[in-house]
């Protein structure tokens, strides 16, 4: 076992997964105090580092692009100091870091573990039920519903609706933007037939975000929310899927007049097997499905 220990927090790596345990001072970030123990599968990662400094040298772990629910919605955008997935090294502990490294890394060849995008979250996100407040809202969400209720900072002309409730069947995705400069950051919601266009301080399915300590505690609702919707990958397979259910990989051609019936018969056995071990989610299945019946 490797194992690094620091202020900013503990690393240890058993040769299956990486176990993140953020530190005590009182320096350390609301977001990696709130998120706490976290336990990245070796499958999740796409690589690690170690960048050694003057003073000091940070590890950084690269995860797998779309295995993570937190890194789908921050895109990159969380600071050095708030991404649960880097630590600062002391410079006398930099042996350490690099032993740990070498282990990860020899792990990672020794399973062949595929660093491309991953088709499905590797990490469950938040645990639920969750609760921030942040710039002009509080925002709750218990996995099925999401409520934001406005505080005093609440524009006039987008609390006086009252709180809002969301259903998480009527929200189609989740942006997340820091404060930058001048620019001020958002949660947005993005619910079919409301714009997306309206500025966060006036639209109803946004957090305003002014650049506060705790404003990248919305990342986790983000994320959280992110977790139970549909993978931005399920849409490529289940497409993919279709594809074959049209008669690409039996090798006859097929209308949607007619066809090769019992290689389409064949396709749902086929696509039935996949669904059940569990390589098609419920959801691609079904789209996968119903452009083979299309065709019987």
């Amino acid at each position: 076992m490797a194992e690094i220990i620091q202020k900013d927090g503990t690393w240890t790596f058993d040769g299956d997964t990486v176990r993140i345990v953020p530190g005590r001072d009182r320096n350390v970030s609301p977001l990696r105090a709130t998120v706490g123990e976290v336990a990245v599968p070796l499958q999740a990662l796409a690589g690690i580092s170690f960048e050694p400094g003057r003073t000091s040298g940070r590890l950084r772990l690269r995860l797998r692009d779309g295995a993570d629910p937190l890194l789908q919605v921050a895109s990159g955008r969380l600071a050095e100091g708030v991404d649960p997935y880097q630590l600062t090294v002391e410079s006398d502990r930099t042996g350490v870091a690099e032993y740990l490294v070498d282990e990860v890394r020899n792990a990672l060849l020794l399973d062949e573990v595929d660093p491309g995008p991953a088709d499905r979250y590797l990490l469950p996100g938040p645990s639920l039920p969750i609760t921030v407040g942040a710039g002009d809202a509080t925002v709750t969400f218990d996995g099925e519903r999401i409520k934001l209720e406005w505080n005093w900072k609440t524009v006039e002309s987008k609390s006086s609706g009252g709180p809002r409730t969301l259903a998480l069947s009527d929200v189609r995705g989740v942006e997340w933007r820091p404060n930058v400069g001048l620019e001020n950051g958002f949660l947005r919601f993005l619910v079919a037939g409301s714009p997306a266009s309206t500025p966060p301080k006036y639209d109803p399915n946004a957090v305003e975000l002014w650049g506060f300590k705790k404003d990248p505690l919305m990342a986790l609702v983000g994320a959280a929310v992110v977790a139970r919707l549909p993978h931005p990958r399920a849409a490529e397979r289940a497409e993919a899927a279709g594809t074959a259910g049209a008669g690409v990989t039996t090798g006859t051609e097929v209308t949607a007049g007619g066809g090769d019936h019992d290689a389409l018969l064949r396709r749902l056995r086929e696509l039935g097997e996949l669904h059940q071990s569990g390589i098609l989610t419920a959801e691609e299945f079904s789209a996968a499905k119903q452009a083979v019946l299309k065709r019987l």
